[in-house]
């Protein structure tokens, strides 16, 4: 982990994937003084199995709990763009979107979803929603 920068940007799919991706260094970032920033790219409403609930249903109940979590472990803000979970495409609607984000906030670093289809010598099928937050993270620091 290294530390001495002042801000930081995670941008990721869904609620709850930079706790899993990463939690632990984000806390240890903003215990160290970083100004950490999270970008949440859908809206997080195919997030459940649960029967009967709706998918607007569920995005009411994981955004307070992404906030919740985001305050628990030190990060400034969190920002939804709310496009559709499981259906993330890379257009010119999401790339602009992202980019706009990682130009507002001007983060020292980047932390975003690795955007290869394969992990693990071909073993794991990485999210179809992971793969392209991982390519718009790249879209907006390195444009075509």
């Amino acid at each position: 982990m290294f530390v001495g920068f002042a801000s930081a940007l995670v941008l990721f799919a869904h609620p709850d994937d930079a706790e899993y991706m990463c939690g632990g260094t984000v806390a240890a970032w903003a215990r160290n003084g970083t100004e950490v920033h999270y970008v949440v790219v859908t809206d997080g409403s195919a997030g459940s199995n649960e029967p009967g609930m709706t998918r607007e249903q569920i995005s009411r109940i994981r955004k307070p709990e992404q906030h919740e979590a985001a305050r628990v472990l030190g990060v400034r803000t969190v920002t939804f763009l709310d496009f559709p979970d499981g259906m993330l495409e890379v257009n010119l609607e999401t790339r602009m979107a992202v980019t706009r984000e990682v130009r507002r906030l001007r983060p020292e670093v980047l932390v975003a979803p690795d955007p290869s289809r394969l992990w693990f010598g071909r073993r794991y099928i990485n999210h179809a929603d992971h793969r392209a937050a991982g390519e718009l993270a790249l879209c907006a620091v390195m444009p075509d």
